[in-house]
């Protein structure tokens, strides 16, 4: 499976969570490729944020509408917009304040869909076993010193994290080679089988 693919089937697996006609609003929404999806596949309406002055310049010529911003610093001009939901795709370990960024969404959005790569993953845990490096994959293509990632962390950081702050975690999706993990045996552990995961969450 080329990397297409995959992003292909990880942009879908985002698609079914949500309703036709929904109000969306995508953080660090890259080139625009979720948002166009989700338009084409659900009829949504959908606004983005991105911080790259490249990227925005390549949702509007898909049509899109994206403005240039840094969510690190809040999502005021959203709130009261009647948004469904607020993705946060592939973005919440890059961000400098993770914190602040997801209470930022579960206040402008009915609901909050946020995926990561999971740094618990069997593979990443065995690779820092026998090499003693900072792992690379194709979850983490980075060197250590080049990296935006800057807040690594687990599928139970996760859940630790929305059970102290009282956060519903409505659905959790595992995901392996950009597909949902369905063996019971591999979601029970699912901080060593899933590679990354999706995550339903509201206030």
């Amino acid at each position: 499976m080329n990397f297409s693919d995959a992003l292909h089937l990880k942009y879908n697996i985002i698609c079914e969570l949500i309703e036709n006609g929904s109000h969306i609003l995508d953080l660090g929404c890259g080139d625009g490729t979720l948002l166009k999806m989700l338009a084409e596949k659900k009829h949504t309406y959908g606004k983005g944020i991105e911080i790259s002055q490249e990227n925005v310049i390549k949702c509007i010529n898909k049509g899109l509408s994206v403005i240039q911003g840094n969510i690190d610093e809040g999502l005021e001009d959203f709130e009261g917009q009647n948004i469904d939901y607020v993705i946060l795709n592939q973005t919440l370990q890059s961000v400098h304040k993770p914190d602040f960024v997801i209470d930022e969404m579960l206040k402008t959005g009915k609901k909050v869909i946020v995926s990561f790569p999971n740094f618990g993953y069997w593979r990443i845990r065995l690779y820092l076993l026998f090499k003693g490096k900072m792992p690379k994959s194709e979850m983490l293509p980075f060197e250590w010193y080049d990296t935006p990632n800057i807040h690594l962390l687990t599928v139970k950081d996760f859940f630790d994290f929305c059970e102290k702050r009282h956060i519903n975690i409505l659905k959790t999706i595992l995901v392996r080679k950009a597909r949902p993990i369905k063996s019971k045996f591999k979601r029970y552990f699912a901080d060593i089988f899933a590679e990354e995961v999706v995550f339903v969450i509201s206030g």
